[in-house]
């Protein structure tokens, strides 16, 4: 029984580990929207939204984001999306 405790307990505490995020930031000046695994440190970006557990349902809620898709005077907001590889 103290061995299946130490085990939950592990896989608990590492269970956060396994889990990717995903984010859809704004850079600020060129309104261009990208979706990273990353929370960008504090000026780096504009997080729009919650994090996402599924990088497709990132990418589904960026195509309909107000700030991603809105056209303005000034050339409007672009959607780039980038695959970062794990090595």
């Amino acid at each position: 029984m103290n061995k299946l405790m130490i085990v939950a307990g592990l896989l608990t505490l590492t269970a956060p580990a396994f889990a990717a995020d995903y984010y859809i930031v704004q850079n600020p000046t060129t309104k261009v929207c990208t979706i990273t695994q990353e929370r960008p440190a504090s000026g780096g970006g504009i997080v729009i939204g919650a994090p996402f557990g599924v990088r497709v349902e990132a990418e589904n809620r960026m195509k309909t984001v107000k700030e991603c898709t809105e056209r303005s005077t000034t050339g409007g907001a672009t959607i780039q999306e980038r695959r970062e590889e794990r090595r």
